[in-house]
């Protein structure tokens, strides 16, 4: 009898177990691992307007030339090109220093800048911020030349067969109507400044709601405004800042709007779309931009005296030469020197009204007594003459002789846009609203 002998051994076998249990396992992880694939070719297969029908991809070889134009501008003629360098003068500009700036290096041209009559107000009459341009070769020769004299010419300096020629002309200025809007973050300066807005608007803004918003204290986070304001452009540069043609300022929640309007005498105004005067007939500041240091009291402890004494005006603290405005048409009733005031203009207005501007470092040139003087014409300029402890300037207003607060005493209202000039003003009026309202809207729109 055969004796059948086993075919493998028990260790065998447990391997070969355990191979396959691998083996499983290594499939289930290849089934798993292939998942997000099949998930992403379905996301591709799911996308709309998806073709998934074979696409046959053909590879095309063209030999295209070059024309023959192109080749002349590879082989640049360094003795025919120029270049025009556009610049502003800065403050501690020379002619040389600008020169050299400007690449301007040729002797010849150097000589006639300094020698030629006209060409002379290029060196004598270097301001800071104007703007100019020079036209030059490889060589540093100048070509061509212009520079703004002041706001209504230009000296033009050109090379010709003849050598240099200068001349100066009327400065041919292309005037546009910006529109702009800001936010109150900080300050009225800092949202204009944000907004590439001109200090000269801000100002503008501030008169032109000074009646209404006072922007030493009134300004809240989250204020807005639009303005839509005009500037003249030289040479595709902003040459000079116009006037605000239009406004709208929405202070602590409550809306304020201004447009301007000149009378066909020629009287320029702001008013309400509706026609009623934006000017109060007194300021509520004579100064444009200052802080208020101290306000109107009737106790309190004075610095210098030591003492409590009442305090009957308001006080403005600036540096030193800020210009002081007249609050409204008024005649000058004193000018000079009077005890702790120092230095002090008082004002005579209408209807028993009196101002006092204290604490000045000089007056305005040809201010005497019995001078006339208009709303917002500079009648001096601060100081700390007197019993002061730092430059500012000390207001008051009186009513028949009786002080009152400057900053809550209630002004009259100035005389609105006149019948005759009703419709003439609203026709003008809409067409500034209009604009407005446009920036409003895509003001809006872009925060939707």
């Amino acid at each position: 009898m055969q004796r059948s002998e086993p075919s493998s051994k028990p260790g065998i076998l447990s391997q070969n177990r355990r191979f396959k249990e691998r083996k499983l396992r290594l499939r289930w992880l290849l089934a798993f691992s292939s998942l997000p694939l099949f998930g992403i070719f379905t996301a591709f297969g799911i996308a709309p307007q998806t073709s998934v029908q074979d696409i046959n991809i053909h590879t095309v070889v063209e030999n295209i030339e070059l024309p023959e134009t192109i080749a002349p501008l590879v082989q640049v003629d360094a003795q025919n090109s120029s270049f025009w360098q556009a610049d502003q003068i800065r403050r501690d500009d020379t002619l040389a220093s600008l020169l050299s700036r400007l690449n301007i290096t040729n002797d010849d041209a150097i000589e006639f800048l300094k020698r030629n009559p006209d060409a002379r107000a290029l060196a004598t009459q270097l301001r800071p911020g104007r703007s100019i341009q020079a036209q030059t070769n490889q060589d540093g020769q100048l070509l061509k030349l212009q520079y703004q004299t002041d706001n209504n010419s230009t000296l033009h300096v050109e090379l010709t067969a003849n050598g240099y020629e200068a001349h100066v002309a009327e400065t041919v200025m292309e005037t546009h109507s910006v529109l702009k809007s800001a936010e109150i973050k900080s300050s009225l300066f800092g949202a204009t400044d944000e907004a590439g807005i001109p200090d000269a608007i801000a100002i503008q803004l501030a008169e032109i709601f000074s009646s209404d918003i006072d922007f030493h204290s009134d300004l809240r986070r989250g204020d807005r405004f639009v303005v839509v304001y005009e500037a003249s452009y030289w040479n595709g540069e902003l040459a000079r800042t116009g006037q605000v043609l239009a406004a709208e300022f929405i202070n602590n929640g409550k809306t304020y709007r201004a447009v301007r309007y000149r009378t066909p005498e020629g009287q320029v105004s702001y008013y309400t779309p509706e026609g009623k005067s934006l000017h109060k007939s007194f300021l509520r500041s004579p100064l444009e931009f200052s802080r208020i240091s101290s306000g109107f009291s009737l106790g309190r402890f004075h610095p210098i005296l030591q003492k409590m004494r009442a305090h009957k005006g308001v006080d403005y603290a600036a540096p030193i030469g800020t210009r002081v405005k007249a609050s409204a048409d008024a005649v000058v009733d004193f000018v000079g020197v009077k005890n702790g005031y120092g230095n002090v203009v008082v004002l005579r207005h209408q209807n028993g009204i009196s101002t006092v501007y204290g604490h000045l470092s000089r007056f305005a040139t040809g201010l005497h007594r019995g001078s006339k003087v208009s709303q917002g014409d500079i009648i001096a300029y601060v100081g700390m003459t007197g019993l002061a402890t730092g430059p500012h300037l000390h207001y008051e207003f009186l009513l028949n002789g009786q002080h009152r607060d400057p900053l809550t005493v209630a002004l009259p209202n100035a005389v609105p846009i006149a019948p005759k000039y009703k419709a003439d003003f609203i026709a003008n009026s809409s067409k500034l609203v209009a604009q407005l309202q446009l920036l409003i809207r895509s003001n809006l729109a872009s925060l939707e």
